[in-house]
């Protein structure tokens, strides 16, 4: 199906052109015709997979027919998001497939100041996107009301219980207006008995879609698995970042303390490479991906809990520089490239510390991860500087120098083979 195919505003319909959207996703196909009619709709779809233009189209059609205007403080739709990079994430969005509309758009994020998003609130706004814990701070201080509110979206629902939100959630959508005066669009990767009870609760005979994520998410990447010990781990990610060449790439790291090794030694290997850790200041981490975004950095290093909600949709490579110790993870992880139906690389470095985790995982996805043999020519050397350890006298802590790892490497295995 196409998008010329649907009954879309001239407004809409140019930014979804200048978005270069021609051929709806599957999600997209399925749900759009009922959302469009006003239909409530549970989606099980993954990130990836057009679910977010899915639901700003239904939104905006619907704002655009409708004869109410914005309000100071009354939003007359709201998008509920887990984490504030995927609340920004959906504004980008939002502010590019809506940019011929006189629409007006909020975010409203915690770990920034409160006064611009007031301003914002207070100046009347069709579409409010937040995160549950700011957004609640906003309606108990009676600076938003949603007596207005004509559509509600709750995305990655799944997200939303696993952090923590679903008392917060169930506040807020307990102030909606009643079911037969709005419709309410809900979205989660997996469609559990806590999620459907919730979608049950404030919906009123919602349609259903599913997408299945085993083939939008892991059939649509070539992935490989290279098993290495601890030692060589670094040079082999080296190594393959020279052979693969990744435009745009993200390394996964199960612990803050390695993520921030790892992108200092990329550093030092002239690969411009930053860190998100989930303790790093909202405006420092904001900067950090917007420059991942423009190009101006080549590998983001980040935990699984700092890159939730990171949506960049030209990542040509994923490292998971560490097997995850959730196979739930491993689909997260792999989801940040072929995305929107593109081509992507997973590549999963298990060393001994975590090959443990290996065997859950791939029962997870329902299969084995090809396996990749690797020679001493994929491993290339590690020239960056050596760490200082962090404090408390315990002297300095020399980085794994590549040259050392690969002559260790070669002295355990010519040991293994003369035995």
């Amino acid at each position: 199906m196409k998008f010329e195919d649907l009954d879309l505003a001239p407004e809409v319909m140019r930014g979804i052109r200048d978005a270069g959207f021609v051929e709806c996703t599957p999600v997209q196909a399925q749900a759009l015709p009922w959302t469009l009619e006003g239909d409530d709709l549970a989606g099980q779809a993954q990130t990836g997979t057009g679910k977010t233009a899915c639901f700003l189209i239904t939104a905006f059609t619907r704002l655009l027919e409708s004869e109410h205007l914005a309000r100071p403080g009354r939003p007359r739709a709201i998008c509920l998001a887990p984490t504030r990079e995927l609340a920004i994430q959906i504004a980008d969005d939002a502010a590019q497939l809506g940019r011929y509309t006189d629409l007006k758009f909020a975010t409203i994020y915690g770990g920034v100041g409160f006064d611009k998003q007031r301003h914002a609130i207070r100046k009347g706004i069709d579409l409010c996107i937040a995160t549950p814990g700011r957004f609640i701070d906003f309606v108990r201080r009676g600076e938003i009301a949603l007596t207005d509110c004509e559509v509600a979206v709750v995305d990655e629902a799944d997200r939303m219980f696993d952090m923590g939100f679903i008392n917060d959630l169930r506040y807020i959508l307990r102030k909606l207006p009643k079911k037969s005066e709005r419709q309410m669009l809900l979205f989660s990767a997996t469609m559990s008995m806590r999620v459907t009870d919730l979608g049950y609760q404030f919906m009123q005979d919602p349609r259903e879609v599913s997408i299945e994520p085993d083939t939008v998410v892991v059939d649509a990447i070539d992935a490989t698995l290279y098993h290495v010990g601890q030692s060589e781990k670094f040079s082999l990610l080296l190594g393959l970042y020279a052979h693969h060449s990744p435009t745009k790439s993200i390394v996964f790291c199960n612990r803050k303390a390695t993520v921030e090794r790892v992108a200092r030694r990329l550093s030092g290997n002239d690969i411009t490479a930053a860190a998100i850790i989930g303790d790093m200041p909202q405006k420092k981490r904001q900067q950090v991906i917007e420059r991942f975004k423009t190009g101006d950095l080549q590998v983001l290093v980040a935990t699984d809990v700092a890159s939730r909600g990171l949506h960049v949709d030209d990542v040509t490579h994923v490292y998971n520089y560490d097997v995850p110790q959730d196979p739930e993870d491993y689909v997260h992880r792999v989801g940040r490239t072929g995305r929107a139906g593109n081509s992507g690389t997973a590549v999963m470095l298990a060393c001994e510390e975590y090959v443990l985790g290996l065997p859950a995982l791939e029962k997870y996805v329902g299969h084995k991860i090809p396996v990749a043999r690797h020679d001493d020519g994929l491993l290339a050397e590690d020239k960056s500087p050596p760490i200082r350890s962090s404090s408390r006298g315990r002297g300095r802590q020399r980085g794994r120098d590549g040259a050392r790892d690969l002559r260790a490497g070669r002295r355990r295995r010519r040991g293994s083979n003369s035995r």
